[in-house]
Protein backbone atom coordinates (compact mmCIF):
# COMPACT_ATOMS: atom_id res chain seq x y z
CA UNK A 1 0.00 0.00 0.00
CA UNK A 2 2.85 2.41 0.78
CA UNK A 3 4.23 1.81 -2.71
CA UNK A 4 0.86 2.75 -4.22
CA UNK A 5 0.71 5.90 -2.08
CA UNK A 6 4.20 6.91 -3.26
CA UNK A 7 3.29 6.37 -6.91
CA UNK A 8 0.10 8.39 -6.56
CA UNK A 9 1.91 11.16 -4.66
CA UNK A 10 4.36 11.54 -7.55
CA UNK A 11 1.65 11.31 -10.22
CA UNK A 12 0.94 14.41 -12.29
CA UNK A 13 -2.71 13.39 -12.14
CA UNK A 14 -2.96 14.54 -8.52
CA UNK A 15 -0.93 17.75 -8.82
CA UNK A 16 -2.33 21.22 -9.34
CA UNK A 17 -6.03 21.96 -9.66
CA UNK A 18 -7.13 18.86 -11.58
CA UNK A 19 -9.64 17.98 -8.84
CA UNK A 20 -11.14 21.46 -8.87
CA UNK A 21 -11.46 21.47 -12.66
CA UNK A 22 -13.00 17.97 -12.74
CA UNK A 23 -15.53 18.85 -10.06
CA UNK A 24 -16.41 22.17 -11.72
CA UNK A 25 -16.66 20.55 -15.15
CA UNK A 26 -18.90 17.80 -13.78
CA UNK A 27 -21.21 20.34 -12.21
CA UNK A 28 -21.36 22.31 -15.46
CA UNK A 29 -22.33 19.16 -17.34
CA UNK A 30 -25.03 18.31 -14.80
CA UNK A 31 -26.58 21.77 -14.97
CA UNK A 32 -26.43 21.90 -18.77
CA UNK A 33 -28.08 18.49 -19.21
CA UNK A 34 -30.71 18.88 -16.50
CA UNK A 35 -31.45 22.41 -17.72
CA UNK A 36 -31.99 21.08 -21.24
CA UNK A 37 -34.55 18.55 -20.01
CA UNK A 38 -36.74 21.28 -18.56
CA UNK A 39 -37.89 22.35 -22.05
CA UNK A 40 -39.61 19.04 -22.87
CA UNK A 41 -43.09 17.81 -21.95
CA UNK A 42 -41.86 14.57 -20.35
CA UNK A 43 -39.80 16.59 -17.85
CA UNK A 44 -42.66 19.01 -17.15
CA UNK A 45 -44.69 15.98 -16.07
CA UNK A 46 -41.79 14.37 -14.20
CA UNK A 47 -41.25 17.52 -12.13
CA UNK A 48 -44.84 17.63 -10.87
CA UNK A 49 -44.38 15.68 -7.59
CA UNK A 50 -41.13 17.51 -6.85
CA UNK A 51 -42.55 21.01 -7.34
CA UNK A 52 -45.97 20.26 -5.84
CA UNK A 53 -44.54 18.65 -2.66
CA UNK A 54 -41.46 20.79 -2.10
CA UNK A 55 -41.55 23.18 0.85
CA UNK A 56 -39.44 25.65 -1.18
CA UNK A 57 -41.01 25.00 -4.61
CA UNK A 58 -44.78 24.75 -4.02
CA UNK A 59 -45.25 28.41 -5.01
CA UNK A 60 -43.92 27.92 -8.55
CA UNK A 61 -47.13 26.59 -10.14
CA UNK A 62 -49.34 29.46 -8.97
CA UNK A 63 -46.69 31.98 -10.10
CA UNK A 64 -45.42 30.44 -13.38
CA UNK A 65 -47.88 27.67 -14.28
CA UNK A 66 -46.98 24.07 -15.09
CA UNK A 67 -44.73 24.73 -18.09
CA UNK A 68 -43.46 28.09 -16.85
CA UNK A 69 -42.14 26.50 -13.66
CA UNK A 70 -40.16 23.99 -15.71
CA UNK A 71 -38.83 26.73 -18.00
CA UNK A 72 -37.88 28.84 -14.98
CA UNK A 73 -35.87 25.92 -13.61
CA UNK A 74 -34.24 25.34 -17.01
CA UNK A 75 -33.15 28.96 -17.29
CA UNK A 76 -31.89 28.90 -13.69
CA UNK A 77 -29.86 25.75 -14.35
CA UNK A 78 -28.35 27.16 -17.55
CA UNK A 79 -27.49 30.42 -15.77
CA UNK A 80 -25.82 28.36 -13.04
CA UNK A 81 -23.86 26.41 -15.68
CA UNK A 82 -22.77 29.64 -17.41
CA UNK A 83 -21.52 31.16 -14.16
CA UNK A 84 -19.72 27.93 -13.24
CA UNK A 85 -18.03 27.94 -16.67
CA UNK A 86 -17.00 31.58 -16.19
CA UNK A 87 -15.70 30.51 -12.76
CA UNK A 88 -12.85 28.64 -14.48
CA UNK A 89 -11.34 32.10 -15.12
CA UNK A 90 -13.16 34.40 -12.71
CA UNK A 91 -13.61 33.17 -9.13
CA UNK A 92 -16.22 35.84 -8.36
CA UNK A 93 -18.43 34.58 -11.18
CA UNK A 94 -17.76 31.08 -9.88
CA UNK A 95 -18.98 32.14 -6.44
CA UNK A 96 -22.27 33.38 -7.93
CA UNK A 97 -22.70 30.13 -9.85
CA UNK A 98 -21.93 28.01 -6.82
CA UNK A 99 -24.32 30.00 -4.64
CA UNK A 100 -27.05 29.20 -7.18
CA UNK A 101 -25.91 25.57 -7.08
CA UNK A 102 -26.07 25.46 -3.28
CA UNK A 103 -29.55 26.99 -3.43
CA UNK A 104 -30.63 24.44 -6.02
CA UNK A 105 -29.53 21.48 -3.95
CA UNK A 106 -30.82 22.83 -0.64
CA UNK A 107 -34.16 23.18 -2.41
CA UNK A 108 -34.13 19.66 -3.83
CA UNK A 109 -32.88 18.03 -0.62
CA UNK A 110 -35.72 19.64 1.36
CA UNK A 111 -38.19 17.91 -0.97
CA UNK A 112 -37.03 14.40 0.02
CA UNK A 113 -39.13 13.98 3.20
CA UNK A 114 -42.28 15.19 1.43
CA UNK A 115 -42.24 13.05 -1.70
CA UNK A 116 -45.19 10.66 -1.84
CA UNK A 117 -44.39 6.94 -1.95
CA UNK A 118 -40.70 7.63 -1.38
CA UNK A 119 -40.10 4.88 1.14
CA UNK A 120 -40.72 1.21 0.45
CA UNK A 121 -43.89 0.11 2.29
CA UNK A 122 -42.55 -3.37 3.08
CA UNK A 123 -39.11 -2.33 4.28
CA UNK A 124 -40.04 1.15 5.54
CA UNK A 125 -37.61 3.96 6.23
CA UNK A 126 -34.73 4.14 5.16
CA UNK A 127 -35.49 1.86 2.18
CA UNK A 128 -35.80 4.44 -0.58
CA UNK A 129 -37.67 4.00 -3.81
CA UNK A 130 -38.71 6.05 -6.81
CA UNK A 131 -38.24 9.80 -6.58
CA UNK A 132 -36.56 9.73 -3.16
CA UNK A 133 -33.86 7.38 -4.46
CA UNK A 134 -33.35 9.65 -7.48
CA UNK A 135 -33.20 12.83 -5.39
CA UNK A 136 -30.80 11.41 -2.78
CA UNK A 137 -27.88 12.15 -5.18
CA UNK A 138 -28.52 15.82 -4.46
CA UNK A 139 -27.08 15.38 -0.97
CA UNK A 140 -23.70 14.67 -2.60
CA UNK A 141 -24.18 17.47 -5.13
CA UNK A 142 -24.84 19.87 -2.25
CA UNK A 143 -21.55 18.79 -0.64
CA UNK A 144 -19.76 19.26 -3.98
CA UNK A 145 -21.26 22.75 -4.27
CA UNK A 146 -19.98 23.67 -0.81
CA UNK A 147 -16.51 22.40 -1.82
CA UNK A 148 -16.58 24.57 -4.96
CA UNK A 149 -17.78 27.56 -2.94
CA UNK A 150 -14.83 27.19 -0.59
CA UNK A 151 -12.38 26.89 -3.50
CA UNK A 152 -13.77 29.95 -5.29
CA UNK A 153 -13.81 32.06 -2.12
CA UNK A 154 -10.17 31.11 -1.49
CA UNK A 155 -9.27 31.95 -5.11
CA UNK A 156 -11.15 35.28 -4.97
CA UNK A 157 -9.57 36.18 -1.61
CA UNK A 158 -6.12 35.36 -2.91
CA UNK A 159 -6.73 37.52 -6.00
CA UNK A 160 -7.92 40.41 -3.83
CA UNK A 161 -4.85 40.14 -1.58
CA UNK A 162 -2.54 40.02 -4.62
CA UNK A 163 -4.23 43.12 -6.10
CA UNK A 164 -3.97 44.91 -2.76
CA UNK A 165 -0.29 44.01 -2.36
CA UNK A 166 0.53 45.15 -5.89
CA UNK A 167 -1.16 48.50 -5.21
CA UNK A 168 0.81 48.92 -1.99
CA UNK A 169 4.05 48.20 -3.82
CA UNK A 170 3.00 50.52 -6.64
CA UNK A 171 1.93 53.44 -4.44
CA UNK A 172 5.36 54.55 -3.20
CA UNK A 173 6.69 54.52 -6.74
CA UNK A 174 3.75 56.52 -8.00
CA UNK A 175 4.10 58.99 -5.13
CA UNK A 176 7.84 59.34 -5.69
CA UNK A 177 7.32 59.76 -9.41
CA UNK A 178 4.65 62.35 -8.80
CA UNK A 179 6.93 64.25 -6.42
CA UNK A 180 9.82 64.18 -8.91
CA UNK A 181 7.57 65.41 -11.68
CA UNK A 182 6.34 68.22 -9.45
CA UNK A 183 9.94 69.43 -8.77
Amino acid sequence: MNYLVKILAKSRLLKGDVDLHLVRGSMVLIFLLFGYQKWWEYEVQTLDPFIRNGPLTFWMYPVFGLHGASYFLGVSEWLTAALLIWGFWNPKAGILGVLLSVGTFITTVTIIPFLPDGWDPAAGFPAMKGNVAFTMKDVVLLAVSVYLLKQDVVRASRSAVERHESREVGEPRATAGTELAAK
